[in-house]
């Protein structure tokens, strides 16, 4: 039996690689933070911002919500008060059909 080893999913992430993950400066970031309550990252003693999976998936909400669908800012706050689970279970829907979109245009590619 081969061995496999394990993915190592980080516990927190900088403010940097946020920002990298998402192609936007870390002052995007910093404004999210402020203004969305949802996240809230941890600060070491040095005071650096340490995000955890749960911000991280927050931003790609977030991100879908201004940068995608061109939604305000005032918009996504309101819609996230209103009614916050149908927004995050159109969002995993959204990202599945993506995924299998992708998948699917893989296939037709190696045909």
């Amino acid at each position: 039996m081969p061995y496999k080893e394990k993915k190592i999913e980080k516990l927190y992430y900088s403010i940097g690689e946020v920002a990298k993950m998402f192609d936007v400066n870390t002052s995007l970031i910093r404004f999210w933070e402020k203004e969305f309550d949802i996240i809230k990252p941890k600060k070491n003693k040095k005071g650096n911002r340490l995000f955890i999976k749960q911000d991280i998936e927050n931003f790609y909400l977030i991100f879908y919500l201004v940068k995608e669908r061109g939604m305000t800012l005032k918009g996504v706050k309101k819609k996230l008060k209103d009614n916050k689970e149908d927004t995050i279970n159109n969002f995993e829907v959204i990202n599945s059909l993506k995924k299998i979109k992708e998948m699917l245009l893989e296939i037709k590619e190696n045909l």
